[in-house]
């Protein structure tokens, strides 16, 4: 028997989107407000979910857990265990002392805060987004940063802000590949319109970064690294998304952002080296350190940069090799033939009897739930598949790129499982609310809450390319993932869209675009962010600082996406093909 979700228990669709935002509001509440601790946020709020999904939605109670359990389930396969190999990686590193000589040979590329923050945070952290997605450059990224000596609340809320541009394409593209499924509409156009609307922001996020951590003047001290870094990065991602292909957007746009920076940072310094007031080292070039730092992160004081003259080639290049080889991993595990070949030899139920990929096990939740108009064109049933990927995930590939790379640095085994241990149990509470989360997430799709909340978005009318654009900020703040907003909110995008005589190609590719600036302040990522950097109790802080910066971004989001839709609807691509 299937149960049909209800969208308008009270036939009145405020009243009905106002209980079913209660668990966001008390999510929030507790984090933000009362900073009650992520784990018990994310349980109390699940708890809610589940009681409003059964008393008032009408859903059955063993589907309200099931769905709670699946959203689990997932989150430990998906991204718990992405994040603990990342940190995993980072544990090696500093165990073996390498992050010493890699901070050192960033110094040596600038020791100016304002640039490593770039180079780490914006160029690097876009390319593990291409490669890892779900959560892997927040984390990697923000240990990278500790490394480097920013503090823990740097390394967390910066971090947050400079991963949105690259996100619509994150995991190699898989948030667009869900967007084509199920919207029905071409990937090739709805891709290409992505890349017309995030390229603009692209440029804007790299100084919006750079400002987040000081004043105006120190800003506009790297305006012209701010424009290499951005530029670089927005026209690759353009030419890359409308003339080539999805699945390496940000994988290119991020190495090319990264090396014309290098190359830049080359023959162009600052006439002043920014640094924190708490390193203790003058800069190399002799000019004064500032009297304070704006925003200054918490913390204990860091040790100031070695110079990385203090290194030879040899002893730089051997350190970065366990990242290289993170790198090499990462996009093997994404690379779709490999992905394919791993998951049809080991992974069960994988295949069907006539041999196309089946998805996964069908978990007790499998077509039990069916959604309804209007929020799709007839009604149907929703699918609850679980793949137990454990070799292809991208989790085990961070993980044996971990293992590999601490071998290669002669790390013995014993000693790879103590630290392994360790990482562990540091990051207990982290993996318990990210998986609270999820389930949360879960119980908002499988429920329809999130339907509800989405359908009120379309009572804004001439309005709702502004709105629309926030519908997938919504479903990404809700899920902390935009493939999950494409998923929940994409073809729901696309009927709105033609009811009100829209394009649809530009409000499939608007809510992807939209949820990207919704990733900073959704709580999985939050703390993804504060494990990584061993911040955990920090969240609402951090939700507070990040707040702000991504409704603003979202805006200017909604902003080119209400002027394509109505001053120049004709940059609206159709009939696109990829290249190959």
């Amino acid at each position: 028997m299937t149960w049909t979700q209800v969208y308008d228990p009270f036939g009145h669709w405020w009243l009905s989107a106002l209980i079913a935002s209660l668990p966001i509001i008390v999510l929030l509440g507790l984090l933000a407000g009362l900073r009650v601790k992520p784990h018990w946020a994310a349980l109390t709020a699940a708890a809610i979910a589940i009681l409003v999904a059964m008393t008032v939605f009408h859903m059955p109670a063993s589907l309200a857990g099931e769905s709670f359990l699946y959203g689990v389930a997932t989150g430990l396969m998906n991204i718990v265990w992405i994040v603990v190999a990342a940190v995993f990686l980072y544990d090696i590193s500093v165990s073996t002392g390498d992050f010493e000589i890699m901070k050192a040979s960033v110094g040596g590329i600038s020791s100016d805060r304002r640039l490593q923050l770039l180079l780490v945070a914006f160029c690097f952290g876009a390319f593990i987004e291409g490669c890892a997605g779900f959560g892997s450059p927040v984390a990697i990224a923000g240990a990278f940063m500790i490394g480097l000596g920013f503090k823990p609340f740097h390394a967390a809320a910066l971090n947050l802000i400079a991963n949105t541009a690259p996100v619509a394409w994150g995991s190699i593209s898989t948030p667009v590949h869900m967007l084509a499924a199920v919207t029905f509409l071409p990937e090739a156009d709805m891709n290409a319109m992505i890349g017309r609307i995030l390229p603009i922001t692209a440029v804007i996020v790299p100084f919006w970064l750079v400002r987040a951590m000081v004043p105006w003047k120190e800003t506009f001290e790297v305006l012209p690294a701010i424009l290499v870094v951005g530029i670089s990065f927005a026209s690759m991602q353009f030419f890359w998304s409308n003339h080539m292909d999805s699945n390496l957007v940000d994988i290119t746009a991020g190495l090319f952002s990264l090396l014309c920076t290098v190359v830049f940072l080359l023959f162009w310094k600052p006439k002043k080296i920014w640094r924190f007031a708490e390193d203790i080292e003058p800069p190399v070039d002799g000019a004064p350190l500032p009297t304070s730092a704006t925003a200054r992160p918490t913390g204990s004081a860091q040790p100031a940069l070695t110079s990385s003259s203090s290194y030879s080639t040899g002893q730089i290049f051997k350190a970065w090799i366990p990242f290289l080889i993170l790198s090499v991993f990462v996009f093997l595990w994404g690379y779709k033939p490999v992905k394919d070949y791993m998951n049809v030899h080991t992974t069960p139920a994988w295949l069907t009897a006539e041999g196309k990929p089946n998805g996964g096990w069908n978990t007790p939740l499998h077509r039990k739930i069916s959604r309804d108009k209007p929020v799709v064109p007839k009604p149907t049933p929703e699918a609850a598949k679980f793949p137990f990927i454990w070799l292809s995930a991208t989790g085990t590939g961070c993980f044996l790129a971990a293992i590999v790379g601490g071998l290669i640095r002669g790390v013995r085994p014993a000693k790879l499982v103590k630290i392994f241990g360790a990482t562990l149990f540091r990051m207990r509470f982290a993996v318990l609310a990210i998986s609270a989360m999820l389930g949360l997430g879960f119980v908002t799709r499988y429920s329809g809450t999130d339907a509800v909340l989405g359908l009120a978005f379309t009572h804004t009318g001439w309005f709702f390319p502004f709105f629309g654009t926030f519908l997938g900020w919504l479903g990404v703040a809700l899920t902390g993932s935009d493939t999950s907003s494409n998923a929940l909110f994409g073809s729901l995008q696309r009927i709105t869209a033609e009811q009100l005589h829209l394009d649809p190609i530009l409000m499939t590719a608007a809510n992807s675009a939209g949820g990207v600036m919704g990733k900073m302040v959704d709580a999985q990522s939050i703390c993804v962010a504060t494990a990584a950097t061993n911040q955990l109790g920090n969240e609402g802080m951090i939700f507070r600082f990040v707040f702000w910066h991504s409704i603003a971004l979202g805006a200017i989001v909604g902003v080119i996406v209400m002027l394509y839709a109505y001053v120049f609807p004709y940059w609206v691509p159709h009939g696109l093909t990829f290249m190959h």
